[in-house]
């Protein structure tokens, strides 16, 4: 059993090797091979076994944080940036806001516009029935993921600002983690 721990960590370790490379230079072929090699790692359940699982995820805007727990005990936290207009709840697609209230987490996708990707199941049914009552989309598409690809403005700008649509986004070293930590189904509350 030790050889497939020690195994399984030199793989995690390349993947971040690869996204480090990726972030220094802006290039988005070593972003989508190292998502690919993330990918295959997760999917195959080899890393999984070496890395507690998340059961809740929490997510405090005002203090830019994203909290994985397992049975109420603190595993990991990440500092995060939101959607372009962080305060207030989302209220209509297009707002630039980040929403708020009690999710799960849905599908994943490793080869998605940003360094992985796992969607948040915004909206529910209250922000379905507040956006109707206001005569609006309720928008959707809201995920967890890294930095972008093909960045556009230079890196230090995506550590420093709000910069999303509305999307919770993490440094790419922390979203491989939360991809190996967490599983579609696990509970993500999204407080103010």
């Amino acid at each position: 059993m030790r050889i497939r721990s020690d195994w399984t960590c030199g793989w995690v370790l390349l993947a971040l090797l690869i996204v480090n490379i990726a972030a220094a230079q802006s290039a988005s072929a070593a972003t989508m091979l190292s998502a690919s090699l993330v990918g295959s790692i997760a999917n195959s359940g080899e890393a999984r076994g070496e890395l507690p699982m998340a059961d809740h995820l929490l997510v405090r805007k005002a203090e830019r944080k994203l909290y994985l727990f397992r049975h109420d005990q603190l595993l990991r936290s990440y500092g995060v940036r939101l959607g372009l207009r962080p305060e207030g709840k989302k209220e209509f697609e297009g707002d630039f806001r980040t929403p708020e209230g009690h999710y799960t987490l849905g599908k994943r996708n490793s080869h998605s516009d940003y360094f992985l990707s796992i969607q948040v199941t915004y909206p529910n049914v209250n922000d379905i029935a507040h956006a109707r009552r206001q005569g609006v989309r309720p928008g959707g598409s809201i995920m967890i993921h890294g930095l972008p690809n093909s960045p556009r403005k230079p890196l230090d700008y995506y550590n420093r600002m709000d910069w999303t649509d509305g999307c919770i986004a993490v440094n790419n070293s922390d979203m491989v983690e939360i991809w190996l930590m967490t599983t579609p189904g696990t509970p993500i509350d999204i407080q103010p």
